[in-house]
C-alpha cells in the first residue's frame, strides 16, 4: 500500500452520503430554480445584451442547445457534429416573502462552459470549467420586487473535447434561501474513526457561516435515524460563531450494530444535522447516509465490509442519447437498472464530475464509484474534426483556464460529494500520460506502448516530468478535504509514466487497456495498488481480472453509447457500448451479463461464420436465411451446460465454459421455425432462450414504463418496435414512425439507436433502427388520461393509454 494512502482508518471507515432531493450545498430551504428562463445563441458582450428586446426564447432548464441541431459535417466528429458558440440567458423574477435579512444564493449544478452571471446588472462571476458546480451570493444585489438574472456562456470553440459535452445550463439551477448564520456550502463532512459490528463512532465536521450578525452562542445537534425513522444516534455541541466562516465543528455519534451499505443491500440511514440560537432554529440539514468499509491492498484487491469483491465497472459519458447532456433523472434511473440486471455494481464517472443526481442513485440502486475530475491538464490533447482517427485533429482546451482554476475545481469536485457511500476513489484524470498527446519521454523510442501518438520519443513536446509535478499539486487539492479515499488517475502510457513521479504521487494506480502489464508491474512495484480502469470486452480482459487476486477492477469502455467520438461522416456518435442509444441492450450485453450476474442466463445469437462467433462481431438477435444456407449460432450463458434444439430436434449439448480460443457455438443448416436453448447447472434446466424465424411487417407493438403517472414534469418511457404479427420483431424493415398525443403531455425526444441518423431529435417523427424506437414523452399536468397515437404510412396505428395515480 502507498503509504501516502493514510487510511488504515480507511480500513474501517464510515461514510454517510448525502442523497438530496434537490442538491448537495446542505441549506435550510432550496428550491429548483428551473422554470421560465429566456435563451439566445447570439454572440454579444453584456452591453450588447441590454438592447437584444426580440428573439428570446422561453424554456426550462436544464438546457442543451447543441443537441438541437442540426447535424452537419461543418462541426467536430469528437462532440458528435453538432453545433456549439455562445448563449445568452436570463431570467425575471420576483422572491415570494423576500426579506432583506435573509440570505439568498444562486446554485448551478454545471454550466458548460465559461459562464458569466449577472444579477440585475451586477457582474458575479465567471466560471471556466463547464462540468463542475458553482454558487453565487446574490444577496446584496436584490430587490423586493422584480430581478433579473442573466448568464453568458462561451463554448465558441466547439472542437474542445473528445466526446460530448452539450452547450448551455444543462444541469439542474437551485435558490438557495438561508438565515445570515447558516451551514456553508457543502460544509457538513462525515466520517469515522472505528467500525466493527457492533458499532460505528462516526465524527461529524460542520462549518458554520455567519455573515453579519455579532460573535453569538449556538448549539449544533446531528440526530442519526434507521429506516423507520428510529434514533440510534445523537450529538450536541454549544460553540460561538463569529463573521466569516468558522473552523469545522465536530461531533461524535455512535451507531450502535451498524447496518453496512453495499451494492447487494445498500441500507441508508437518515442524518439530521440543526443549528440553534437559543430557542430559533436557523438552519437544517437532512438527508440519507450511509456506513461502510473498503480497502485497496496491492496482493488482495477489494474488501467491502471485510468481504473480498471484484469491482465489475463500466465507464459512462452524461449524455443519452437525444436528450444530449440535459438528460432527466428518470431517464438515468432507468439505465441503472439496466446496468444492475447486467450484474455491474461499479461505475466510472468519465472523464469529469456528472449530474448531482447520479451520485444520488448510485447511492440509492448500490454502485461503488469513481468520481473523476479531467480528461486534460495544462495541454489541450488531439481532437479529431474528421472522424476518430481521421484526418488532422485539433487541440483546442475545455479546460482551458487549467493553472488558475484546477485545485480549485478539484477541491469542489471533493467537497460536493465526498459523503457519498458509493464514492470509493477520487481520479485526478485520464489519459492524461497518452504518449506524444502530449507528454513525451526517451522511453518511448523503446519497449512496449500500444497507444502512442506519433512515432517514438518527440522532444519538441512537454516532458512527461511534468506529470509528477501537476499529479502532485492535485492530489495535495483532493486530500485537504478528504483523506478516506484513496486519490487515482487512469494511466494510458504506463511505460513512460513509470520513469516519472506520477504513479508515486497516487493511493492507486488505474491501467487503461494495459492488462499485458499487470503482472510484470505487479512483480516491479509490489507496494504498488494497480486496478483495471478502463477496458476492452475482450474475454481475455476480464479473464486479467478473475485470474489475479492481486487486480480488483474492470471498467468497461462503455456502458452506453454516446454522442461524440464518432467516425467519419455520415456517423455522429460512438458505438462503443454494449447498451445502445435509446437504453436497449446490445447482444454484447448479453454475453457481458454472462460473466458477472449470479442470476442464471442463456441468450442466443446468430452470425454468418465462426470467426464472427469467436470475436463476438455481426451478431444478430433474429433466426432467419435461406433453406439449407450455414449459419452461426452462438449461446452466451452462466451455466454449466447448453443445449440447442431447431423445431424440437436436439442439436446437441456443449460445454458453458468460453475460452480465448473456443466460444459456445453450433453451425446449423438454417430451417425456418424456432431455435430454442436450454441451460442446465448439475443438470436441471435453469433457463430457456428461444428465437423464431419471423414473418413479414404487420404491427406496431410496444409498452410503456409506468402504469400510471403522479406529477407533473414525469418522464414517460414509450417503448415500440416492429413486429410480424406474432410478437417476432422486425429488424431489417425499418418504418417512420409518428406518435400524435392527446392529454396534457408532451414529446421531449426520439431515440432510436441509430449512429449516423440526422433526423431533428426533437420532431414527433422517426424512423425505427433495427425495429425499435423509443418515444421520452414529459407530463404537462399532475391528473388527467393521456393517450397516444402511433402511426406510420404503412401499418395499423397503435393506441397506448395511461391514467394520473
Amino acid at each position: 500500500m502507498n503509504p501516502k494512502y493514510q487510511l488504515k482508518p480507511f480500513l474501517v471507515i464510515i461514510l454517510f452520503v448525502c442523497n438530496a432531493l434537490m442538491l448537495s450545498a446542505q441549506q435550510q430551504d432550496k428550491k429548483i430554480f428551473n422554470e421560465n428562463w429566456q435563451f439566445q445563441l447570439v454572440d454579444t458582450d453584456w452591453e450588447g445584451v441590454q438592447s437584444l428586446e426580440n428573439g428570446w426564447r422561453q424554456l426550462d432548464l436544464p438546457h442543451d442547445w447543441s443537441i438541437e441541431g442540426p447535424f452537419s459535417p461543418e462541426w467536430a466528429s469528437g462532440t458528435g457534429f453538432l453545433p456549439a458558440g455562445v448563449a445568452w440567458y436570463k431570467k425575471e423574477f420576483s422572491i415570494e416573502s423576500y426579506d432583506k435579512e435573509k440570505v439568498y444564493s444562486i446554485y448551478f449544478d454545471g454550466v458548460y462552459k465559461n459562464s458569466e452571471v449577472w444579477i440585475n446588472g451586477h457582474y458575479l462571476g465567471k466560471r471556466p470549467f463547464g462540468f463542475i458546480p458553482f454558487q453565487y451570493d446574490l444577496t446584496s444585489f436584490l430587490k423586493a420586487g422584480d430581478n433579473t438574472i442573466h448568464v453568458k456562456v462561451d463554448h465558441r470553440n466547439f472542437a474542445d473535447a473528445r466526446y460530448y459535452t452539450g452547450s448551455g445550463i444543462y444541469r439542474n439551477v437551485y435558490l438557495i434561501t438561508s438565515n445570515q448564520i447558516h451551514f456553508a456550502q457543502w460544509g457538513v463532512f462525515f466520517h469515522t474513526p472505528e467500525v466493527n459490528s457492533s458499532f460505528a463512532k462516526a465524527v461529524v465536521e460542520i462549518e458554520v457561516e455567519q455573515n453579519q450578525k455579532p460573535s453569538s452562542e449556538l448549539r449544533l445537534k446531528a440526530i442519526i435515524s434507521d429506516k423507520d425513522g428510529k434514533k440510534v444516534g445523537e450529538s450536541y455541541q454549544e460553540f460561538t460563531a463569529k463573521k466569516g466562516k468558522s473552523d469545522p465543528l465536530k461531533l461524535e455519534l455512535t451507531i450502535p450494530n451498524p447496518n453496512l451499505w453495499s451494492p447487494d443491500q445498500p441500507y441508508l440511514y437518515t442524518l439530521a444535522v440543526e443549528l440553534w440560537e437559543a430557542d430559533s432554529q436557523l438552519d437544517s440539514w437532512k438527508e440519507k447516509v450511509g456506513v461502510r468499509t473498503f480497502d485497496f491492498d496491492a496482493n488482495k484487491g477489494f474488501t467491502l465490509n471485510g468481504e473480498s469483491m471484484l469491482l465489475k465497472g463500466v465507464c459512462i459519458h452524461h449524455d443519452a442519447g437525444g436528450f444530449g447532456a440535459a438528460v432527466p433523472k428518470e431517464v438515468w434511473r432507468n439505465r441503472l437498472e439496466t446496468l444492475k440486471k447486467l450484474g455491474s455494481n461499479a461505475i466510472r464517472m468519465s472523464h469529469y464530475p456528472h449530474q448531482d443526481y447520479m451520485y444520488e442513485l448510485c447511492d440509492e440502486m448500490g454502485f461503488l464509484v469513481q468520481d473523476e475530475a479531467f480528461d486534460e491538464w495544462e495541454i489541450g490533447k488531439n481532437k479529431w474534426i474528421e472522424g476518430w482517427n481521421a484526418g488532422t485533429p485539433g487541440n483546442d482546451r475545455h479546460h482551458d483556464a487549467f493553472e488558475e482554476w484546477a485545485v480549485r475545481d478539484v477541491e469542489d469536485m471533493v467537497r460536493r460529494n465526498r459523503n457519498r457511500p458509493s464514492i470509493i476513489m477520487w481520479s485526478i484524470g485520464n489519459e492524461i500520460d497518452y504518449p506524444n498527446d502530449p507528454y513525451s519521454h526517451p522511453v518511448l523510442d523503446e519497449g512496449r506502448n500500444p497507444q502512442i501518438y506519433g512515432k517514438g520519443y518527440q522532444p519538441d513536446n512537454p516532458a512527461a516530468s511534468n506529470l509528477g509535478r501537476i499529479s502532485e499539486k492535485l492530489a495535495k487539492a483532493v486530500k485537504r478535504w478528504d483523506t478516506s479515499r484513496p486519490v487515482t488517475a487512469a494511466l494510458a502510457g504506463v511505460a513512460m509514466s513509470n520513469h516519472t513521479e506520477y504513479p508515486s504521487n497516487l493511493d492507486i494506480v488505474g491501467y487503461n487497456y494495459q492488462e499485458y502489464r499487470y503482472a510484470e508491474d505487479h512483480k516491479e512495484f509490489p507496494e504498488r495498488v494497480i486496478y483495471g480502469s478502463e477496458n476492452g470486452d475482450a474475454l481475455e480482459a476480464w479473464l486479467a481480472v478473475s485470474e489475479n487476486d492481486f487486480i480488483s477492477s474492470q471498467f468497461l469502455w462503455t456502458a452506453f453509447d454516446f454522442i461524440g467520438e464518432a467516425r467519419p461522416w455520415p456517423s455522429r456518435s460512438s458505438g462503443a457500448g454494449i447498451i445502445d442509444l435509446a437504453g436497449n441492450p446490445k447482444p454484447d450485453y448479453y454475453f457481458r451479463q454472462s460473466l458477472w450476474t449470479e442470476e442464471p442466463m442463456v441468450y442466443l445469437g446468430v452470425t454468418d461464420s465462426e470467426r464472427q462467433v469467436l470475436r463476438r462481431i455481426g451478431i444478430s438477435n433474429t433466426w432467419n436465411g435461406q433453406t439449407g444456407e450455414p449459419r452461426w449460432v452462438t449461446a452466451y450463458t452462466n451455466a454449466d451446460e447448453v443445449e440447442l434444439f431447431l423445431n424440437g430436434r436436439s442439436l446437441g449439448k456443449k460445454n458453458g465454459q468460453y475460452s480465448v480460443e473456443e466460444m459456445i457455438a453450433w453451425e446449423v443448416p438454417y430451417e425456418k421455425g424456432d431455435l430454442k436453448a436450454i441451460a442446465f447447472i448439475d443438470g436441471n434446466k435453469v433457463a430457456e432462450y428461444t428465437l423464431e424465424s419471423p414473418g413479414d411487417l404487420k404491427k406496431i407493438e410496444g409498452e410503456l414504463s409506468e402504469t400510471a403517472y403522479t406529477n407533473k414534469g414525469d418522464v414517460i418511457e414509450l417503448n415500440l418496435w416492429l413486429t410480424d404479427g406474432a410478437g417476432n420483431l422486425i429488424e431489417d424493415n425499418d418504418v417512420s414512425l409518428s406518435v400524435d398525443i392527446d392529454g396534457p403531455a408532451e414529446i421531449i425526444v426520439m431515440e432510436s439507436g441509430d449512429l449516423s441518423s440526422h433526423e431533428p431529435y426533437h420532431s414527433a417523427t422517426r424512423k425505427t433502427y433495427q425495429g425499435r424506437l423509443k418515444t421520452f414523452i414529459r407530463t404537462l399536468d399532475d391528473k388527467g388520461e393521456l393517450k397516444f397515437v402511433v402511426k406510420s404510412s404503412s401499418l395499423p396505428e397503435k393506441i397506448f393509454s395511461i391514467n394520473s395515480k
